[in-house]
């Protein structure tokens, strides 16, 4: 499955577009990455915690979007987006989408 930000996949012609391909996530900070991280908040310097846990988050969105893409049979995602947004205290969802396409 191949993902691609652009309208078209470089060197492939599309042959049918199939729909929206999605998948998200909703992930939340735990009490103990919430102490270490404030603690690093106040010294300054990356919150690498926070950092792996979106990092985790978009891959789990973007799986999640590969297999609705796979569920209409398609070949690649087009004009794939990635967005997040906090919809609990300390919970983030992120969303993965773009069209499902099917190549020549």
């Amino acid at each position: 499955m191949e993902f691609v930000t652009t309208e078209t996949v470089p060197g492939r012609e599309i042959e049918e577009a199939l729909g929206i391909a999605r998948g998200n996530t909703v992930k939340a900070r735990n009490v103990g990455r919430d102490i270490t991280q404030s603690i690093r908040n106040i010294t300054g310097g990356e919150l690498k915690a926070y950092s792996e846990l979106l990092t985790d988050a978009r891959d789990e969105a973007l799986e999640r979007m590969a297999d609705d893409a796979r569920s209409m049979d398609a070949d690649a995602v087009v004009n794939v987006r990635l967005e997040s947004s906090q919809i609990a205290n300390g919970g983030s969802e992120v969303i993965a989408y773009g069209t499902a396409v099917r190549l020549r």
